[in-house]
């Protein structure tokens, strides 16, 4: 399935945006993907097991930092093999991202009553820019994975 998502991309990027664009497009990609498996979760569990929001943002989280990893090693970033030291910053840095999120989410629920799931949509464009270049700068090479992978 990757393989296939990664041919779609390759076709339809290559040649047509610059390489810092291609990278930057894949990781909306993968954090599109992983922002669903978020989200999914805390609606799921907030509307259906009655979790308190900010801990089911944490467990949405959770899936989807695994999630994003997965897909940015896979589509986006050139890992650098060392991946206990590469997911943890990964993580760490998802980390910084997460307390942006509760922060959003607190204010925009608790301060100004807007319902959670549009309150986390704002979070989730507020929060895309740090993630993408704090993991570009001090997770993954700077070199993008643009290459296509024959697996």
């Amino acid at each position: 399935m990757i393989r296939l998502i990664d041919n779609i991309l390759n076709k339809f990027l290559a040649g047509r945006v610059s390489p810092g664009i291609q990278q930057f497009i894949r990781y909306l990609f993968a954090g599109g993907t992983a922002t669903v498996a978020d989200m999914a979760s805390l609606f799921l569990l907030t509307h259906f097991l009655h979790i308190n929001y900010l801990i089911a943002a944490a467990i949405g989280f959770a899936i989807g930092v695994t999630t994003n990893y997965l897909m940015n090693v896979a589509l986006v970033f050139k890992s650098t093999g060392k991946i206990k030291r590469e997911f943890s910053l990964f993580a760490m840095v998802g980390i910084g991202g997460l307390l942006w999120t509760e922060l959003i989410l607190w204010v925009l629920v608790d301060k100004f009553g807007i319902y959670l799931m549009i309150s986390k949509a704002v979070a989730v464009v507020l929060v895309l820019n740090w993630n993408f270049f704090m993991r570009k700068k001090f997770v993954f090479a700077a070199k993008p994975n643009l290459v296509h992978n024959s697996h």
